[in-house]
């Protein structure tokens, strides 16, 4: 029997231990199984398809000996050689050990790098092409922080997206991403190179990460920015550094100072919780700088090349001739691109 052949018998067995334990289960004991139990149910389950199917191969084969029955045996095999791989991966991949913050909301966050002006206006668009894909699947999109600058463009813009597995289809969006196009302040009609810088944190609860009240320091002072009647009026905007980490956070988007320090503790816990995910990962950055990279334009996951009309991902080398559809928010074929070759480089990883 074969490593994985043997690793399916042992979850089926703690399946049908836990099963009869639960009979029989008291007070907290029962919560303790029953939470066990449910995170290995589905795996059982696509143990039993895969059976199955294997089942059906078996008995298909036997019946090409039979005249009579060998044209439905080679129709029924047809699809069942083709269907036994892919329930194969699909087992495969639930055995992989699961990032815990994919099932969580996340903070999108960006910043304009080299470039200038048109830096600030290109990570204008492209944190409205990521509102139009968050809000296309459902999920709620909120402003926290969005500093306007006289062009258009932003100085930062800050989002939360709420919903499930927010993170999971977002994390690879962090990064450095490249704009290559005419600026429409270029006179010369010369193709300008600008970068922006984005992260996507998973979003933390405050059981996640305790900070303490002295561990803090509040500075307010007055709004900035493009426009809006409360800017330059009232104290309203909130600086926090966390003092242990060196982890600075300002938000001046709400007129309510109170509202900005809320936001502002909320991207905070986020930045302190991934950084430390990310210390733990091996294989992942150890701090968020590592994450988004300095905003170079040799630095890059991504170049926009609006003059060719195509999107690059270098990671995987996929290019996509639609530019225009991307930045409306249809973001899925690179998104699921990116999801399938990590879970190709996993899955490699863990048969080696």
């Amino acid at each position: 029997m074969s490593g994985f052949a043997a690793r399916l018998d042992q979850i089926t067995r703690r399946a049908e231990e836990l099963r009869a334990l639960l009979e029989t289960a008291q007070g907290s004991q029962v919560a303790t199984l029953s939470r066990e139990l449910s995170g290995i149910e589905p795996i059982v389950a696509r143990i039993a398809a895969l059976r199955e199917a294997e089942r059906a191969q078996r008995d298909a084969t036997a019946m090409l000996d039979d005249s009579e029955m060998r044209e439905l045996a080679e129709a029924e095999l047809q699809e069942l050689n083709a269907r036994l791989p892919v329930l194969e991966r699909e087992l495969r991949l639930s055995l992989l050990p699961r990032d815990e913050a994919d099932e969580r909301s996340a903070i999108l966050e960006i910043r304009p790098a080299a470039g200038g002006d048109e830096a600030g206006i290109f990570a204008a668009e492209l944190f409205r092409a990521y509102q139009r894909y968050a809000e296309a699947r459902g999920w709620r999109w909120t402003m926290l922080d969005y500093d306007e600058n006289e062009l258009g463009g932003v100085k930062g813009a800050t989002a939360e997206i709420e919903g499930r597995a927010v993170f999971a289809r977002f994390k690879f969006e962090s990064g450095v991403h490249r704009v290559q196009r005419v600026p429409a302040t270029e006179s010369q009609g010369r193709i300008h190179t600008s970068t922006v810088t984005v992260a996507v944190l998973p979003e933390a609860e405050e059981v996640d990460v305790q900070i303490n009240d002295t561990d803090l320091r509040i500075d307010t002072y007055r709004a900035s920015g493009a426009g809006g009647q409360h800017v330059n009026k009232t104290d309203s905007a909130v600086r926090i550094t966390h003092i242990p980490t060196g982890t600075v956070v300002a938000m001046q988007e709400e007129k309510s100072q109170h509202k900005n320090r809320a936001k502002a503790m909320k991207v905070l816990r986020s930045r302190i919780f991934e950084a430390e995910r990310a210390r733990l990962a091996s294989t992942r950055s150890a701090d968020r700088r590592g994450q988004v990279g300095t905003g170079d334009r040799s630095e890059r996951i991504r170049t926009y090349n609006f003059p060719q009309g195509r999107v690059t991902d270098h990671r995987i080398g996929l290019t996509l001739h639609k530019i225009d559809r991307v930045m409306l928010g249809e973001m899925d074929d690179i998104i699921e691109a990116l999801i399938a070759e990590d879970e190709a480089a996993r899955l490699a990883e863990a048969e080696a």
